[in-house]
């Protein structure tokens, strides 16, 4: 007989939970809530909440919307997500994940200490191009930061300059640590390298 356990730690993390609560909250009271992208990859979950009222929409989209609530989903967004709703008056229910929010706090900070856009550091953060949490920390420099999705892509980065990497919360824990090996193991003397672990345990686990 086939016997199936399922692991404690499976299922949805901390900061999709959340969000998917606030959508259920917002959307008891039977007012319109829009979501900015699906609020998590499970096609079943989206349609339950689409059918609850959840609409979900794009950026374009979110630009043609005014006076209305938008949820934003555990990934977070970028400073001009923010600055798009209080021009069109819009109430952002903030469902960014607490672990995301402060690496985005984090990596702004490291950016406005290194001079702003005219850094001459690398901000880099180990992450997939174009995925909705790298966009939002993307952000948080301005659109300066270097994406490196994989180990092939760490040797391309310029090591006579100082390196302050970081990390998409959902990836790999061993690629990170290969990754910071070969940077400590090739930057410049003089250049000051640092990594901070910013990897999600919820998620690793």
């Amino acid at each position: 007989m086939l016997h199936i356990e399922i692991d404690n730690g499976s299922g949805f993390c901390f900061g999709v939970t959340t969000a998917i609560s606030k959508a259920e909250e917002e959307l008891a009271h039977g007012r319109p809530l829009y979501c900015l992208g699906d609020i998590v990859h499970n096609g079943m979950e989206c349609e339950r909440l689409r059918q609850m009222g959840l609409i979900t929409i794009n950026h374009k989209q979110m630009g043609q919307l005014h006076d209305v609530k938008v949820l934003l989903r555990a990934h977070g967004e970028p400073p001009e997500t923010y600055d798009l709703a209080r021009r069109n008056n819009i109430e952002i229910i903030d469902a960014t994940c607490p672990v995301v929010l402060q690496l985005q706090k984090r990596i702004k900070k490291q950016f406005e200490v290194e001079g702003g856009a005219s850094v001459s550091a690398s901000i880099v953060i180990f992450g997939k191009k174009g995925h909705a949490e790298v966009l939002g920390l993307v952000g948080q420099t301005q659109q300066t930061a270097i994406v490196i999705e994989t180990f092939d892509e760490v040797s391309r980065l310029d090591f006579t300059r100082d390196i302050y990497l970081y990390s998409q919360t959902t990836k790999s824990l061993d690629e990170y640590h290969r990754i910071i090996d070969y940077i400590q193991a090739h930057i410049a003397p003089g250049a000051t390298f640092k990594s901070f672990d910013t990897i999600c345990r919820s998620v690793a686990n």
